[in-house]
C-alpha cells in the first residue's frame, strides 16, 4: 500500500516570495528521490501539495497563511453568466489530447506567452530547458497536453495530471493576441466538463493568494473549496 508515512519531507531556506511583495517564504517538499506513484500523488493533492516538472511541494510559511490550495467540486460546479458566455464563444476551438512531449509548436505559443504575459515572473526569460524541466518532464505517464486550435492554429495549451480524486491543473499557456476570447478561463470549464467525464471529483487549480490580483480568477469558480488549517472547506 501507497502510504505518505514512507515519504521524507524538507524544507527550502527563507526565500523571495513569489506572490507578495517583501515577504519571505518556505517550501516543503517531497524527497526528490523518492518513488511517486499515482496514488501517492494524489494523496499529496489532499494536503495542498502540487507538482513542478518532478518536484512536488507546497507553502510551508511560519508567519503567513495567505497560499491557500483550491479544487473546484465539479459535482457542484455550475456555469455563471460570463463562463457561459466565454464556453460559447470557443465553440469553434478544437480539441486534441497527447501525452507530454516536446513540440517547437508547444514552446513557441509558450515563449510568446511567457515573454508578453509574464516578463515580470519567475519563468521569465524563457528557455527550451526550462519549459523542459517544469512542463514536459516529471510525470509523464499521467500527465496530458491539451491542445486548442482555431482551424489549424495552435493557441492553447493545458497541461493537466490525471489524479485518483480528480485532475491537477499544471499549467495553461495561450496566444496573448487572442485575449477576447479568455482562452485561460475556458481552458479551466474545459476541464472541469473532462473530469466531469472521468466521473473524477475535482480540478485542483493551485494555491490562491487572496492578496495577489493575479490569482483573483479562482475565485471566480464557485463553488471553490480551500485547503486552510489542514482542511478543506468551502470559500464563503
Amino acid at each position: 500500500m501507497n502510504k505518505l508515512s514512507t515519504i521524507k519531507f524538507f524544507t527550502t531556506a527563507a526565500h523571495p516570495c513569489s506572490y507578495l511583495e517583501d515577504q519571505q517564504a518556505t517550501t516543503l517538499f517531497v524527497d526528490p528521490d523518492a518513488a511517486i506513484t499515482k496514488s501517492i500523488y494524489s494523496q499529496l493533492s489532499e494536503f495542498g501539495f502540487r507538482r513542478s516538472g518532478s518536484h512536488f511541494y507546497r507553502p510551508h510559511c511560519d508567519a503567513c497563511q495567505a497560499c491557500l490550495p483550491t479544487r473546484v467540486p465539479v459535482k457542484h460546479f455550475n456555469f455563471k453568466k460570463k463562463q457561459s458566455r466565454i464556453w460559447k464563444k470557443n465553440q469553434d476551438l478544437s480539441t486534441s489530447i497527447v501525452r507530454p512531449a516536446y513540440h517547437q509548436e508547444h514552446y513557441d505559443l509558450y515563449e510568446k506567452y511567457i515573454t508578453q504575459r509574464h516578463s515580470d515572473g519567475d519563468m521569465y526569460p524563457p528557455s527550451i530547458e526550462q519549459y523542459k524541466a517544469f512542463l514536459v518532464h516529471g510525470w509523464e505517464n499521467e500527465g496530458l497536453f491539451i491542445e486548442f486550435r482555431l482551424k489549424q492554429a495552435l493557441i492553447a495549451v493545458a497541461v493537466i495530471d490525471i489524479l485518483d480524486n480528480g485532475l491537477s491543473a499544471v499549467y495553461t499557456f495561450f496566444e496573448p493576441e487572442q485575449s477576447k476570447r479568455s482562452l485561460g478561463s475556458y481552458a479551466i470549464l474545459w476541464q472541469i466538463e473532462y473530469c466531469r467525464k472521468l466521473q473524477l471529483s475535482s480540478v485542483y487549480l493551485g494555491y490562491w493568494v487572496k492578496q495577489c490580483a493575479k490569482m483573483a480568477y479562482k475565485s471566480e469558480y464557485r463553488p471553490i473549496e480551500v485547503y486552510a488549517q489542514e482542511q478543506w472547506v468551502t470559500l464563503s
